[in-house]
């Protein structure tokens, strides 16, 4: 991602002022904006630094949920900026919209069991990926069921979310409701990287200025 990043950042006429990883140094070099994508066991002590540094941050990294509150916590107390998103992807924040519509219409039909499976690359660490916990927590706050779960499940109250890791996938996530007679899917298909980079590139751009914590829908402007 930082490698499809960095190539788009410069088509689109931005200058790189610093690519850091593991054999390089710390250093922003008077940077207007830092794009953060890592790995779930650095992320914490990137957003850290970060957060001192008084450089806006744009984090993709997932894996780090259970540790949010702290996270936004360092960025308010030195006044500086945090845009996080488990997916930078426009079609796929049109695709929780979609999902948190049809949650809605299912919620008065309990025949239908939702269920939810994603499919990255063999490269993807986190399992499930952030897009689809992203996806669970739309579907479960539009819905009667009551938390979602790693793996198959005959509770009709919980929503199963698997996974499959797959060479050269960049990313597939398919919503189900089904009954005993039929079948309802909904599907996002990544077919390159460039959508989710792209995001990324525009939450940069969206965030100069701006104190706080925001997300892909103050970006989008698609409601709370």
């Amino acid at each position: 991602m930082g490698q499809t990043i960095e190539r788009l950042a410069l088509e689109r006429g931005h200058e790189i002022v610093a690519t850091i990883d593991i054999h390089s140094p710390r250093e922003l070099n008077g940077a207007d904006v830092a794009i953060e994508f890592t790995r779930p066991d650095v992320v914490l002590d990137n957003l850290k630094w970060l957060a001192s540094s008084g450089i806006p941050a744009v984090v993709g990294t997932t894996g780090w949920g259970s540790h949010k509150s702290e996270v936004e916590a360092w960025f308010v107390e030195n006044n500086n900026a945090l845009f996080t998103a488990s997916n930078f992807s426009i079609g796929v924040n049109l695709f929780w919209e979609a999902s948190a519509f049809l949650s809605q219409l299912f919620i008065k039909h309990p025949q239908y069991r939702a269920s939810l499976h994603e499919i990255h690359h063999t490269q993807k660490l986190d399992a499930p990926s952030g897009t689809a916990i992203t996806t669970a927590e739309v579907i479960i706050k539009n819905s009667y069921l009551s938390h979602w779960e790693h793996g198959n499940t005959h509770d009709p109250q919980i929503l199963a979310v698997t996974h499959e890791r797959i060479d050269h996938v960049p990313g597939i996530h398919t919503l189900s409701f089904s009954s005993g007679v039929d079948e309802i899917r909904i599907t996002h298909e990544a077919f390159s990287r460039e959508g989710f980079a792209n995001g990324a590139i525009d939450a940069a751009k969206w965030i100069l200025g701006k104190k706080g914590i925001f997300g892909m829908k103050d970006l989008l402007g698609i409601g709370a």
